[in-house]
């Protein structure tokens, strides 16, 4: 079996950079400002390309009330991500709706039209006037990548996306599949520290995939890289969800192969027998610093044939497993100071996700 090979020319924690001009603070900020100030410079998923048809969606992202549409043409067009908000009287747009003609979303108070790049383009009660700047939407940087929409705070339109790679996503064979987000009411630094634990499997998730007699945590060692870590992990942990026509003796060495990416989002390659894959991205989506919207794109070259349905399914229950235990743990925050918890060997992958958020500048608390 080819196995990956941890990489070692990245050798060192995302560094600190200076702090361009502070971008303008959200109403209602549930973050410490320079907190909120960094984070609004990453990329984050905030709808999957399949609910965006046309628009208007509304979705949240560090506090920001954000409306997502599509022009140009259902499925094909651009999308745009904006601030949710009319200029003209202050309405949420994402109350709005689509004419259907591809030109953008109506405001639902005075029928303004919104198009490309989140520029009004019709004024209903005086067509014929020129349309003032001021009236245009304060638009964000949008990509469609792995299924998913992303945006960026701090990114003007057309700039180079810093988005973290789904293994094996194009490559030949591999069934791409985008799982319905779930909300989850905690702070997203604590559900991703939790998708990259290897010592609750048996204690959280033994209705699902894992043994509650296989408890042990072989050693494993964090490699850091230039926006976080990676870790290969072998156990004999299965993976095999219920329904799965694979066979995999019990003595096999699961291999699971992580990589977290500053500061929310994670993915793991997990190695079944005989070349067989499968690949997943969690990305925690902020909405505010107590509520994460987790959104996911896997792919996989097996069970092609499998209803998407149980699929979903399958993710929901794991997902839920995690998020019991998420919802209810204190502090609500995600402590940076290593000597405000206890730890335990096992928590290798914890101590260096917390350095990573550490050396991208993050206070040593996070506020929620």
């Amino acid at each position: 079996m080819s196995l990956p090979t941890l990489s070692h020319a990245e050798t060192s924690p995302a560094e600190t950079t200076a702090v361009p001009e502070p971008l303008p603070l959200p109403r209602g900020l549930t973050f410490t400002p320079d907190d909120w100030q960094i984070l609004a410079r990453y990329w984050y998923p905030v709808a999957r390309s399949v609910e965006v048809t046309g628009g208007p969606l509304g979705a949240t992202l560090l506090d920001v009330p954000l409306v997502v549409y599509r022009v140009g043409g259902e499925g094909s067009g651009e999308v745009v991500v904006a601030d949710d908000i009319c200029p003209h009287r202050g309405t949420k747009l994402s109350l709005g709706e689509d004419q259907g003609d591809g030109e953008g979303i109506r405001c639902p108070y005075h029928g303004l039209r919104f198009g490309s790049g989140g520029k009004c383009n019709a004024i209903p009660a005086h067509p014929g006037d020129k349309i003032p700047a001021r009236m245009h939407l304060r638009s964000y940087a949008a990509v469609e990548r792995y299924g998913l929409v992303w945006t960026c705070l701090a990114a003007a339109p057309g700039d180079e996306p810093a988005i973290p790679p789904v293994p094996h996503w194009d490559e030949p064979g591999f069934q791409q599949i985008n799982c319905p987000w779930i909300d989850i009411e905690a702070f997203a630094g604590r559900q991703i520290e939790g998708f990259l634990d290897v010592g609750h499997f048996a204690f959280v998730h033994h209705e699902t995939f894992a043994d509650p007699e296989n408890q042990v945590v072989p050693e494993y060692t964090p490699v850091p890289t230039a926006d976080g870590f990676e870790s290969e992990y072998w156990s004999t942990v299965s993976n095999l969800p219920p329904g799965t026509d694979l066979e995999v003796s019990d003595d096999f060495l699961w291999l699971r192969h992580y990589r977290l990416h500053v500061p929310f989002t994670g993915t793991l390659v997990v190695f079944f027998p005989e070349g067989i894959r499968l690949s997943l991205m969690n990305a925690a989506s902020p909405v505010s610093a107590t509520r994460t919207r987790l959104f996911d794109a896997r792919c996989r070259n097996f069970d092609l044939d499998q209803p998407l349905s149980e699929v979903y399914d399958f993710n929901l229950q794991v997902f839920n497993e995690d998020r019991r235990i998420v919802e209810q743990q204190k502090p609500e925050n995600l402590p940076l100071d290593p000597k405000l918890e206890v730890h335990i060997p096992a928590d290798r992958s914890s101590i260096a996700y917390r350095r990573a958020l550490r050396a991208a500048g993050l206070s040593e608390f996070f506020t929620a």
